[in-house]
């Protein structure tokens, strides 16, 4: 019994360690999907980018656009992986 209760809780700790240090990213130019390992824990897990490859500036989009902006910045451009 306390060795499945174990083995459940180690299950639970990898899910839980890729949740919060993995994640998905769609590609702003060419829409592919893309694994990616995180620089900080976020329970955040698909990364877009809302203004993409148009020339539209961050402050045009709305609260909600700008902030899932600002995670494809800090977590993709910022860390050189949407070149």
């Amino acid at each position: 019994m306390k060795k499945k209760i174990s083995v459940l809780i180690l299950i639970f700790g990898i899910v839980l360690t890729i949740r919060l240090f993995c994640g998905v990213y769609e590609h702003d130019e060419f829409a592919e999907t893309n694994f990616f390992i995180k620089h900080r824990p976020t329970w955040k897990w698909r990364f877009y980018s809302p203004i993409g490859m148009s020339d539209m500036k961050i402050e045009e989009l709305s609260k909600e656009r700008q902030i899932e902006q600002q995670y494809f910045n800090e977590f993709i451009t910022d860390q050189g992986l949407s070149r």
